[in-house]
């Protein structure tokens, strides 16, 4: 399928996007998201700030019925115009989870969904969503991940690592678990954990009220890295526990607790499984977990007896490459039967007990919500599929019957229901930002409003395939027919988790900006990107190197169809994508003839454990995997060129993630072989570059970079 979307803004006011992409956080604020839908379909809560430029997230309420939406708490009343302060703690969290805004970013609330809990500026605060009302509790700080108890009496919430409990009313607080020593959490994520497996919490209540499940994690064997502040050599560096590869894990235990603080340990073989990768605890069945073996080949679903912690196999996957984990599973339907995701066949299955209920024409991606008579799930279009949907994402129901769409129009679509009422949150190339509708019975009943800005261009995309591989290309916006070629600007991730050629309009803003620089922007999805098979996700075992392989073969299928100037053509990217960008330039400089490596990974071993490991293995016993993808080993320099391309090389100072030892590391790689480059130190910037001065100008010294090294700069 090709989709050519046209563009009527004129050329210059795309002048202006780097601003405006940087002060409205990628066009992110002011949208709604964070939806829960009360399970008597009269509420949607909901977070949004109040206009596209502020970063303060308040509670909102729909009321479903009427149709009116009203503030639930609003953070700037709460904290009487204070400035917010984080914890360390919590600004970790939010790195985690690539959380840039301010204000309340999170809430949980009580089953009914009538009380809502949050933490503002490190203390805590419940919300009565009925009533309108939000209160402050009166317990000891730095408040991190409140969740209220299913009937609303009380709120779990962790501060100084120890998991406390007090009741909905501000009475009683009480510690029920205290860390041991200074390296031992309760009730949150490890690094490990929210990182890599999205799994951003660490403390489940039953469904009765009366006990939790709680994660104990223990980091003191893992090793200490220090991250520091040049700019201001005054002050401390950051010690931080960081698992690179084949180094030591966090140790993660699980106990229940009762709210008289008894506990009991849930028991399972850690040795053979040390990840705990999900939780589930419904009223449909015992307490479900999740472990992993190290290498994520085997992994076991597990019930849970919290009365005396023992286990009982419900089900056993393995895998010889890998075993993906997957939003919203695994889960209990409300007849008891296992609810999960599953590779058979060569297509990624939604199963039900042991019956696949989808086959190879879809590929699922996320279990949404689990009614009594169906699945809801979101799925890209399989191998089987009529058409290949290039960049889709759609609603489907499924149950033993078949397969039903509830969305159909091209586009990138996501839902969250609760009762006979469905939040339908739906992005398409034509409008920028996301609708979101609510629907009753699947019925229209109600709209979501977006605060959030328009943007000053619009794409003018085309999504196509080159030689099966999923592609945007994006050419300027006064560009006319006959024009002549333009230099290329391949502009990928690339990799693992990283899909980018989506049918939306905001993804494609920023590359539609370079393209309006005088460039054709080619954003092309090779081996390894998610949405189309599992044997493709996982062709990149043992080899990162296969994914330069696909951009050279999208750029050059492409070259027959669009005026593309090969003797022209740059990459750009960032921390998967950076590695990429780097790679081409140092491997394939026939190609390639300038890149812009952010945050790029160079050396694969000081990556963390459960993302490289699941791709090149331990490397104490695949060296050769590590040494074939790295830029810095010697075997993986003895693969470079000997023709020298322009470099610009991009880091944060402040990134935890992907630390900057490793822009380090190539630029020394890079003098000793006398290679000239450029580094731009970022100081004070983490891998998320929120700040927004940073984040504008950022964009123009790159396209400043790529003009001076194609020698454009007369353009």
């Amino acid at each position: 399928m090709t989709t050519e979307i046209g563009n009527d803004t004129g050329a210059e006011a795309a002048y202006s996007f780097p601003r405006q992409h940087a002060r409205t956080q990628r066009f992110t604020l002011g949208a709604p998201r964070a939806f829960t839908v009360a399970p008597d379909g009269e509420r949607v809560a909901f977070l949004r700030s109040p206009s596209g430029t502020d970063r303060a997230n308040a509670l909102w309420v729909l009321d479903v019925t009427a149709g009116q939406e009203r503030v639930a708490a609003d953070p700037v009343a709460l904290l009487d115009g204070a400035s917010e302060r984080l914890s360390a703690q919590e600004r970790a969290r939010r790195e985690r989870s690539r959380e840039g805004g301010a204000g309340i970013v999170g809430y949980a609330t009580d089953a009914a969904v009538e009380l809502a809990a949050f933490a503002l500026s490190g203390r805590l605060f419940v919300a009565e969503l009925r009533a309108g009302t939000a209160r402050e509790l009166p317990v000891p700080g730095p408040v991190i991940d409140p969740r209220p108890s299913p009937d609303g009496l009380h709120v779990a919430y962790v501060t100084q690592g120890a998991l406390r409990v007090v009741g909905a009313d501000g009475t009683g607080d009480r510690a029920l678990a205290e860390p041991e020593s200074e390296t031992v959490t309760y009730g949150l994520a490890e690094f490990i954990a929210a990182e890599e497996m999205s799994r951003y919490r660490g403390h489940w209540w039953s469904p009765d009220s009366d006990r939790l499940l709680v994660a104990r994690a223990d980091d003191a064997a893992v090793q200490r890295w220090w991250i520091a502040d040049p700019a201001h050599p005054d002050r401390e560096p950051a010690r931080t526990a960081y698992p690179a590869a084949g180094t030591p894990n966090a140790e993660v235990r699980l106990f229940a607790y009762g709210l008289d603080g008894a506990r009991t340990e849930v028991v399972w073989d850690r040795k053979a499984y040390p990840y705990l990768a999900r939780v589930h605890w419904s009223a449909d069945g015992a307490p479900l977990i999740l472990v992993q073996a190290r290498d994520q080949r085997s992994a076991l679903y597990l019930a849970v007896d919290p009365a005396d912690g023992s286990t009982r196999m419900v089900h056993a996957d393995e895998d010889d490459q890998w075993l993906e984990l997957l939003p919203g599973v695994p889960c209990w339907s409300p007849s008891g039967q296992l609810v999960r995701i599953a590779d058979e066949g060569g297509a990624r299955v939604l199963a039900v007990g042991e019956r696949p209920l989808t086959g190879p024409q879809f590929h699922v991606r996320a279990v949404l919500d689990v009614g009594d008579g169906d699945v809801l799930v979101s799925a890209s279009a399989g191998a089987d599929a009529e058409s290949p949907e290039t960049g889709e994402v759609h609603v489907l129901r499924v149950n033993e019957l078949g397969v039903q769409r509830v969305t159909t129009e091209p586009g990138v679509h996501s839902a969250v229901r609760g009762g006979d009422v469905t939040v339908l949150v739906s992005a398409t190339l034509s409008e920028p930002g996301a609708r979101v509708r609510v629907e009753r019975d699947g019925k229209h009943v109600a709209d979501i409003a977006s605060y959030a800005e328009r943007p000053v261009l619009a794409p003018r995309v085309t999504l196509t395939e080159a030689d099966g591989i999923p592609c945007a290309v994006l050419l300027p916006t006064s560009y006319q027919e006959g024009d002549g070629p333009l230099p290329v600007l391949m502009d990928p991730y690339g990799g693992p988790h990283g899909q980018r050629v989506m049918a939306a309009h905001n993804p494609c803003l920023t590359s539609q900006w370079f393209a309006d620089q005088g460039f054709a922007v080619i954003v092309a999805d090779g081996r390894g990107t998610p949405g189309l098979s599992p044997g493709r996700e996982k062709s990149i075992l043992g080899d990162f190197t296969v994914t330069l392989d696909d951009q050279v073969t999208a750029l050059h299928a492409l070259a027959e169809r669009f005026p593309l100037d090969l003797s022209k053509v740059a990459m750009r990217g960032w921390s998967y994508g950076g590695y990429l960008s780097a790679l081409a330039v140092l491997r394939r400089p026939d190609v390639f003839h300038a890149g812009i490596a952010g945050a790029p990974v160079t050396d694969w071993r000081l990556y963390d454990t459960h993302y490289t490991e699941r791709y090149l293995g331990d490397p104490g016993v695949d060296a050769a995997a590590y040494a074939k993808s790295s830029l810095v080993t010697d075997d993986g320099l003895s693969e470079v060129a000997s023709q020298h391309r322009p470099m610009l090389i991009v880091h944060g100072l402040a990134d935890d993630n992907v630390v900057v030892a490793h822009a380090l590391r190539l630029s020394s790689a890079l003098l000793a072989d006398g290679r000239p480059h450029e580094v731009l130190p970022l100081s004070g910037v983490t891998h998320m570059t929120p700040q927004e001065q940073v984040a504008e100008n950022l964009l123009l010294l790159q396209v400043d970079f790529l003009k001076r090294s194609l020698g454009l700069t007369g353009r």
